[in-house]
């Protein structure tokens, strides 16, 4: 059974994919729309948020679900939107950055609690010791 902390940060993290996937369609509206920035490309950021946003929002699904891989993704991102929510900060937009580092401190937390760790930990019941047939994984 997966505990609530672990579907608690997946409904987060799946929340944070959500927004990366609606930033790809608002980018790709404003590219087809006219709206051309010198230094980016509309669409590509488009793609790149369509990317990282589908992985993120899949590991959200398979942390709700009790899948163990999605937790690597949900770490991996969170610690990089630490890096964004500075980075906002400096910007001097504080209200966002303590939003984007508030979701990911609690994401963070809440997969390296106790509960988290020992979910994550735990071994499976077909490939303990205890089993005399071949590791069938």
């Amino acid at each position: 059974m997966t505990p609530a902390p672990v579907r608690i940060a997946g409904v987060i993290a799946g929340v944070q994919g959500a927004l990366a996937l609606v930033i790809a369609v608002v980018l790709v509206v404003r590219e087809a729309a006219g709206h051309h920035e010198d230094a980016i490309s509309g669409y590509g950021t488009a793609v790149w948020f369509t990317v990282m946003g589908s992985a993120v929002a899949a590991a959200g699904w398979a942390l709700v679900t009790g899948r163990r891989w999605g937790r690597g993704i949900a770490v991996f991102a969170n610690l990089v939107l630490l890096g964004v929510a500075w980075y906002v900060f400096s910007s001097g937009r504080l209200g966002y950055a303590v939003a984007v580092a508030a979701a990911s401190i609690a994401v963070l937390a809440l997969l390296f609690s106790p509960a988290g760790l020992a979910w994550f930990t735990q071994a499976d019941s077909d490939a303990s010791a205890d089993n005399s047939g071949p590791d069938t994984r």
